[in-house]
């Protein structure tokens, strides 16, 4: 994907004109602070103006409005949008840039898929070509077609502070929405083949920016793209069958991710796993024919203040063990990993960037099966802490192997904990597919995150930790059981258990149990696993 900044905007041949407009702001005031004189670009402003006149265009978020510039100017065709509120955007709401993104990939594609569709028809007719032929003369016309457009952000009232923010969000928006997952369906039609590599390579994309000094651009782009790429990168991951995408190949990610980025890489094996004493981890991995892995990558920064610690569950495919799940509470199981993914994902970004502090990804890996030596309710584990858990539900597996990898993560001297878990159902009937829910025992460290969640649309709401919601963890045996009352404070119980293995560090729980998949797409939203968090995960880390 081509991305330039934009220093003369009368010379642009760009296939589409995008300019934002907050609500209150007059559009022919702002396209002649855009345009600048010259008879043509007055008379296209005029024009804009009167016709966002007759549509009663005010600027509220998501309006849009077009016309063509027949030939008046370079480019083919103006959008003004709407972004909104500018008091939403001082309070670092950006829903309105990353709906103009997401305009605009839906536009620059559909004028691909039409070029394609031109091409194809072309080849169909060559009666000298031969199919195959044919079918590569399509894809090669297709690619030499650089589809592009122009989006001109509005300039910072006089009190507000400019960002990259609203860039970065212009940026990680048209990159998610040019995400597609076609990798399994079959390709009966000639040209099909071109089309999908199309629509999966940016390269046939740019993107020019006018409005913004160099600064700010360079800023912008360099994390919008890191960021953008990566929360892609993680959805497909999430997408793939959860036969091929096993704890070992959850372990080759990340070595290529270390690999990309200079950052050190450790993969442990059962035995190493079992030296270790991670009993409870080891526990969930009973059950299943696949081995499991304890991923670990690290990033060290130069003369760092901290560490921080990010801990994803990686239950590849979650079956409910013993506890069996019903067949459609099993059908999309293999988002299990999601919390994984997004950590995978985070380091991939922050390899990258490079923050100012050094960062601990750990991800425990291993399938949740029932197979004949499957972990049975009443069974007793014993943590890597020293803790005895007595197991109730064997569908309760991610806590376990979480405490694990908390107390791991505490044992390298993490200084700050985050962990990011699809944990309970009980999150989902609590917050529903809105907002993810966030525990924690340091309410400074939970309020940056949701802090850092705001700027892409990522929300949290907090949960309680009381210590009253402890009662429900004792067990008769053992120091804990896994699971506690059944269909009360499921979500809160959940973390409690997890707090037993933070040894009172700072720490924060993220359960995006209700928020990690979707139904239907929306905005810059796909349908499946949608990579929630990494960008409050990046975000976080980059501002420390």
């Amino acid at each position: 994907m081509q991305i330039k900044l934009e220093s003369n905007i009368q010379k642009s041949n760009a296939d589409y004109m995008v300019v934002g407009i907050h609500v209150g702001e007059q559009p022919t005031r702002v396209l002649q602070e855009i345009f600048g004189g010259g008879k043509n670009f007055v008379q296209l402003g005029n024009a804009a103006a009167q016709v966002a006149k007759d549509e009663c265009f005010s600027g509220k978020l998501g309006q849009v409005i077009s016309l063509p510039t027949l030939g008046l100017v370079p480019f083919k065709r103006l959008y003004l949008y709407g972004l909104g509120s500018r008091v939403d955007a001082a309070k670092e709401d950006y829903a309105g840039y990353r709906k103009m993104g997401v305009s605009i990939a839906k536009k620059l594609q559909a004028a691909m898929r039409a070029a394609e569709k031109e091409d194809s028809k072309a080849a169909k007719t060559a009666a000298s070509s031969s199919k195959a032929t044919a079918k590569s003369a399509a894809a090669s016309r297709v690619k030499s077609h650089l589809h592009t457009a122009c989006v001109c952000l509005p300039r910072p009232a006089a009190k507000e502070k400019s960002t990259a923010w609203p860039l970065t969000s212009v940026i990680e928006a048209f990159i998610l929405s040019a995400f597609s997952y076609d990798k399994y369906k079959s390709m009966k039609e000639a040209g099909k083949q071109a089309k999908l590599d199309a629509a999966a390579n940016l390269s046939h994309f740019s993107l020019s920016v006018y409005g913004v000094d160099k600064s700010t651009f360079d800023q912008a782009v360099r994390k919008g793209q890191a960021v953008g790429m990566a929360v892609n990168m993680a959805r497909g991951l999430i997408a793939e069958p959860p036969a091929y995408m096993t704890p070992s190949r959850l372990a080759v990610e990340a070595r290529r991710i270390a690999k990309d980025h200079n950052l050190t890489v450790k993969v442990l094996e059962p035995a190493q796993i079992e030296k270790l004493g991670m009993g409870s981890f080891l526990g969930v991995a009973r059950g299943a024919k696949e081995p499991p892995r304890f991923i670990v990558l690290k990033y060290t920064a130069p003369k760092a203040r901290k560490t921080v610690a990010l801990v994803g569950k990686g239950v590849t495919f979650d079956s409910g063990g013993l506890s069996l799940k019903t067949a459609g509470g099993m059908e999309h199981m293999k988002y299990d990993m999601a919390g994984a993914a997004a950590v995978l994902a985070s380091m991939q970004v922050l390899g990258a960037l490079k923050p100012k502090v050094s960062v601990l990804a750990v991800i425990p890996a291993t399938e949740n099966m029932p197979g004949s030596n499957a972990l049975h309710p009443g069974d007793v584990l014993i943590a890597m802490n020293g803790k005895t858990i007595e197991v109730n539900n064997t569908d309760a597996e991610g806590r376990l192997i979480l405490a694990d990898a908390l107390t791991y993560a505490v044992n390298e001297g993490a200084d700050e904990l985050i962990d990011i878990a699809t944990l309970t159902g009980a999150v989902v009937t609590a917050l529903g597919r809105v907002a993810a829910g966030i525990m924690g025992s340091d309410q400074k460290l939970v309020d940056a995150v949701i802090a850092a969640g705001r700027p892409s649309g990522e929300k949290y709401w907090q949960l309680p930790l009381f210590e009253e919601y402890k009662e429900a963890l004792k067990s008769d045996i053992a120091d804990l059981k896994n699971a506690g009352s059944r269909g009360e404070a499921g979500s809160s119980c959940a973390a409690m258990f997890l707090k037993e293995f933070t040894a009172d560090k700072a720490w924060a729980h993220l359960d995006i149990a209700g928020v990690g998949w979707r139904e239907s797409e929306r905005d810059e939203l796909c349908k499946g696993g949608i990579g929630f968090g990494i960008r409050t995960l990046c975000s976080y880390v980059l501002a420390q």
